[in-house]
């Protein structure tokens, strides 16, 4: 629809765009003196790094710039997890069922729904993992797995066990979990529930983390689980049916939705990208910033040329892929960046990451896709 909030080739774009922040994140944040970024906890060390890069700026900059903001594309995906899933399974809707406020449409149970999401999880989970076990058994700093840790990384409960920054490796599968849970949490407390029903479960984790110490293993184990993710994801949510409600009614010919102009596009993308740095330098403002940053990505997409748009939205096709494959490229390449040829190593491992994960998408399609 031309009327949409966000069009396929937008999301797929936004999609681009968190790839590419992960991706140069995760090899940036791991260079010995560089920033490091504020995700689960909140250091006011950190803060203070960064501000010392700010004032007095280097060759070096974009890469602290990488290293602490990079990793919101994580929100930006949770956030398309959330819009996606309305768009799915609420979308084809009867006009008298949206006008009297019923949620109605395809109804899988919870079973098949979680069997189905689960193993599109898998799927891209089980090539990547099995790659990079592949790779980091054959280079320096083998990571020590153990065979209870494995199974609960392949099933995605780990993110719940003690210390899961510990014991995830590579880290960023963290996510897989991530994403299973909000499944559950979609299908059993918000699927076909009135808005409100999300906005009680978004202020509720949100004030679970209010009262965290800001360095404590509390507000770790939080943001590592569907309580940290959940504000992003219930945005998500909402602005799905506030989409689904405007395209409706403007097929109907009740209602026509009008996008913001050039203008206001570029004002809320200088704002987010303040507001995201000036909300950082205190705990209880950083706990929103996702918003922000979605707010921001969705204004950076909307003013992108159609040239521009068509490279970021391929970029967000293989972004499954990228997420899996990056790590390994990392693996192999991070040691060039030791060894202080910073940005050798990060266009070595930028251009071996895109080939990689073209190659790791043609295995992934070779996995039969789940049914529903």
């Amino acid at each position: 629809m031309k009327n949409e909030l966000l069009t396929r080739d937008e999301c797929s774009a936004m999609r681009g765009i968190a790839i590419l922040a992960i991706m140069l994140h995760n090899y940036c944040h791991f260079i010995g003196r560089i920033v490091q970024e504020n995700e689960y906890q909140f250091f006011t060390s950190n803060n203070d790094k960064l501000w010392q890069v700010l004032s007095n700026p280097d060759v070096l900059l974009p890469v602290h710039l990488l290293s602490y903001f990079g990793h919101y594309g994580v929100p930006v995906f949770l956030f398309l997890s959330g819009y996606g899933l309305v768009m799915k399974y609420e979308k084809n809707l009867k006009i008298e069922e949206l006008k009297s406020g019923s949620l109605q449409s395809f109804n899988p149970s919870i079973l098949q729904f979680l069997r189905y999401h689960y193993l599109k999880l898998l799927r891209m989970l089980i090539v990547g993992f099995t790659l990079f076990l592949c790779v980091d058994a054959v280079t320096p700093g083998r990571f020590q797995f153990h065979w209870d840790n494995v199974v609960a990384q392949l099933l995605m409960y780990i993110n719940i066990l003690p210390q899961p920054d510990k014991i995830i490796w590579p880290g960023i599968y963290w996510f897989f979990g991530l994403m299973l849970e909000l499944y559950i949490v979609y299908r059993l407390l918000l699927y076909r529930q009135k808005s409100w029903v999300v906005v009680v479960l978004m202020v509720a984790c949100w004030l679970l983390q209010v009262f965290c110490h800001p360095e404590g293993e509390t507000l770790n184990r939080l943001r590592y689980n569907f309580i940290g993710g959940m504000l992003p994801f219930g945005s998500g949510i909402l602005l799905a049916r506030v989409s689904l409600r405007e395209t409706t009614s403007f097929i109907t010919g009740n209602y026509q939705f009008h996008y913001g102009k050039l203008l206001v596009w570029l004002g809320c993308l200088v704002a987010s990208v303040l507001l995201t740095f000036v909300m950082s330098f205190n705990y209880q403002s950083w706990l929103w910033i996702p918003l922000l940053i979605i707010l921001g990505t969705i204004s950076l997409v909307k003013l992108m040329s159609a040239s521009v748009l068509q490279l970021m939205t391929w970029f967000g096709s293989i972004s499954a892929a990228m997420f899996v494959a990056h790590p390994i490229a990392r693996k192999l390449f991070i040691t060039v960046a030791w060894r202080q040829d910073i940005y050798d190593g990060l266009m070595l491992y930028v251009l071996v990451t895109i080939a990689l994960s073209w190659a790791v998408k043609k295995v992934i399609n070779q996995i039969p896709s789940p049914k529903l």
